[in-house]
């Protein structure tokens, strides 16, 4: 850089250290001599370590005066183009954004033709229609800047957007903020800060809330640009949303999208929170809209989706998603892999009664994690009731801690722990040593009478046997590949499973109906028809009927019959196509004794490979690469483990495959590093009251592990805010 400062006779920079240097500017290509260029891969060009410029054409410096003391210097446009001015493998790229209008050249060659096709013109001529910055500019942008840096810390740091109350000195919390740390910037020498506000009255705001709303929402969309690049380089993603957000303006809905990126890592990253009215029609245009218009992506290249949520969102998250799917077949709908498949299932089953059971079990997982006398008084009537049972009695406390969602077995869990939940709950009621304070006894009292009614009682019982028949597959759905595998090729016999249960209902019912009466008996709770289907029996007056015929009618056979419908509308025929491609993965492939058809389904993402008349003789190769492989290499077990493979470049069409396989959302993400976005999401809300949410702050907190470009984010402010920006 120092060489490239002095031969360039850029006096404008001869201050900058060399770190300086590269850290904020990159050199053209024609500089170096061809064997200085080493191109490891289509998308990142690097230089070799002994690199240094050594071309410098001085004649077109001198006979050109409007450009003899001035080199208009190359800025990245993007991460796939120029020279990354770094050593070879030493440190991570940091990237420059170009100022937005301006025209570069985008890669090495074209920069070499350029310079063949000008008859050895510099560099000045093929940018001379950039305009030079004044010192007010200059000013301005690092004003700007600095403005941006308290921003970024603000959002990584999770500082409030604005205070409990609007009353009072501190009506807007962020403007506080901002105002002490600007100072605090100031102090620490920044001159530009200081410069621009030295003369202001002591209470002059230094920036305005318009301003400040500006700076925000060009920060979240840089940030979020920069994801969307990453994921523009992939192609292939998945859409991914969770739970529905509180905010102050109203409900949001998270997303985000999973992909696996150029390094060959699968990711799950946070992009946007959506403002969500409970229109499905609506909602899935919007959806659709911020994918291909706001986000710059295509529909055609998602390959799957998962939303959360249980009772009247769920089954609007439902038919969003079979909007989106019926416009987009190959955006297979699925759970998404952080939730038990039997948790998935109960949720979307549109009944009262069976969310109820999921709402009261949330209730008291809560309850029982906010404090941990909580917790001690919980394992304390677990002893009493299991006396004489000391292995029973720990692993129902072991259960216990465990966030119950998260359990396949949640409803077995459920059922064992139902007695001894009632009796906590009633003793912390009472209160009688007045340990509790009165929102943890209303909370109790509330829980207790959800739990000591009938209808809960037999819900949850018909709940735990219904879903006993998928549990060993949702476990497998969630494991290791080969179990994913398995689970695949096993669906048919779970199908045969849930059917014989339908066809054989009357007997099955009675043994669920007898095992929830015992139930009941054993908390002393009265088995009787629910209360308001008895009023509505009233008014047209039809003949008494028996609980036991009720809940059959009512309960258990439209719990069959919906579980049996969600699993066939998930595991679509594409989608077992696609997960019993996993016989890609080498160990699925060593357990079949290399006896695979992937032929047979690969058919499912055959136009999206990037040689497809060459899949079955790629497919043969990669069959015997791993069949007659040495004894001590190992079988990749995993398809992150397949794409970090060395030789897995030479089978591009396999490649392909498993990056599309890789994004599918029912997979579990390799190692846990892909669940981030959404560990951060869950954090943030916990720490942060909805009255201090904001939406762009959020962006910032969730993705810290982002670069966050300064030089962008001022050059995007000027271009957005262009009477701000010449202010």
């Amino acid at each position: 850089c120092r060489l490239w400062v002095e031969n360039c006779r850029r006096a404008d920079l001869e201050e900058k250290t060399p770190d300086q240097l590269n850290k904020h500017y990159r050199l053209c290509a024609k500089h170096f001599e061809p064997t200085m260029i080493c191109k490891t891969s289509p998308y990142r060009t690097v230089l070799r370590d002994t690199a240094i410029p050594t071309i410098f054409d001085l004649t077109s410096h001198l006979s050109n005066p409007h450009s003899r003391h001035r080199k208009r210097i190359k800025v990245l446009v993007s991460r796939t183009s120029h020279i990354q001015m770094k050593k070879y493998g030493k440190s991570k790229r940091e990237d420059v954004s170009i100022p937005c209008g301006f025209k570069l050249e985008s890669s090495i060659e074209q920069l070499l033709s350029k310079k063949d096709k000008s008859d050895g013109q510099d560099d000045t001529e093929t940018n001379d229609d950039m305009p030079q910055l004044t010192a007010h500019q200059k000013e301005l942008r690092e004003f700007l800047r600095s403005l941006f840096e308290v921003i970024i810390l603000i959002g990584k740091q999770n500082f409030p957007l604005s205070s409990h109350s609007n009353d009072g000195p501190e009506k807007n919390s962020i403007m506080s903020t901002f105002q002490a740390l600007v100072e605090n910037r100031i102090n620490a020498g920044d001159k530009f800060l200081r410069g621009r506000f030295e003369a202001s009255p002591v209470n002059e705001e230094y920036c305005p809330a318009s301003q400040q709303r500006q700076l925000l929402e060009v920060s979240e969309r840089c940030v979020r640009e920069e994801l969307l690049q990453e994921v523009r380089e992939s192609r292939f993603f998945s859409l991914v949303t969770g739970e529905l957000v509180e905010f102050p303006e109203g409900q949001h809905l998270p997303v985000f999208l999973r992909f696996v990126d150029q390094t060959n890592t699968l990711r799950e990253e946070f992009i946007e929170f959506l403002s969500f009215d409970g229109e499905e029609l609506s909602m899935a245009d919007k959806l659709e809209y911020h994918v291909t218009k706001a986000w710059g992506l295509s529909m055609e290249d998602c390959r799957g989706q998962a939303h959360a949520g249980f009772g009247v969102l769920g089954n609007r998250m439902k038919a969003i998603a079979t909007q989106l799917m019926d416009k987009y077949p190959m955006a297979v709908n699925s759970p998404c892999s952080t939730c038990a498949l039997n948790v998935h299932l109960a949720n979307s089953i549109p009944l009262t009664g069976v969310q109820v059971v999921i709402s009261v079990l949330k209730k008291a997982d809560g309850f029982f994690k906010a404090t941990p006398q909580l917790q001690a008084e919980l394992d304390n009537a677990i002893s009493i009731l299991c006396q004489g049972n000391e292995d029973r009695a720990s692993d129902l406390k072991e259960s216990s801690r465990a966030i119950w969602t998260d359990l396949h077995n949640v409803f077995e869990m459920a059922v064992d722990l139902l007695e001894p939940l009632l009796l906590c709950m009633d003793s912390v009621h009472d209160n009688e040593d007045l340990k509790w304070n009165d929102q943890i006894t209303s909370d109790a009292y509330a829980i207790s009478e959800a739990l000591a009614d009938f209808e809960f009682v037999v819900t949850l019982v018909v709940l735990k046997n219904a879903l006993s028949f998928t549990r060993a597959f949702g476990k497998n759905l969630q494991g290791e590949t080969l179990d994913v595998f398995f689970a695949a090729n096993s669906l048919t016999a779970v199908l045969h499973s849930l059917h014989e249960v339908i066809d054989n209902i009357e007997v099955y019912h009675e043994f669920w109906f007898e095992e929830a009466v015992h139930l009941a008996m054993a908390m002393e709770i009265p088995v009787k028809v629910p209360r308001l289907f008895l009023r509505k029996q009233r008014a047209v007056e039809t003949l008494e009927i028996q609980a036991e015929s009720f809940f059959k009618e009512y309960l258990t056979v439209p719990v069959m019959e919906y579980v049996i419908q969600e699993i066939k509308d998930i595991f679509t025929e594409n989608h077992l196509k696609a997960l019993k491609c996993l016989s890609l993965v080498p160990a699925v492939m060593g357990q079949m004794k290399f006896n695979t058809s992937e032929e047979a389904h690969a058919d499912v993402f055959r136009s999206d490979l990037p040689h497809p008349d060459t899949l079955p003789a790629e497919l043969h190769c990669w069959r015997i690469k791993w069949k007659h492989r040495g004894k001590e290499v190992s079988l990749p077990c995993t398809i992150h483990e397949t794409l970090h493979h060395s030789d897995v470049k030479f089978f591009p069409n396999v490649n392909a495959f498993l990056k599309i396989l890789a994004s599918l959302p029912v997979l579990k993400l390799a190692g846990g590093q892909g669940e981030t976005g959404q560990r951060r999401l869950k954090a943030y809300l916990l720490d942060t009251p909805v009255s201090h949410r904001s939406k762009n702050l959020a962006m910032l907190n969730i993705n810290y592990h982002i670069k966050m470009d300064l030089e962008e984010m001022v050059e995007c402010y000027i271009k957005n805010y262009p009477e701000d920006g010449n202010d």
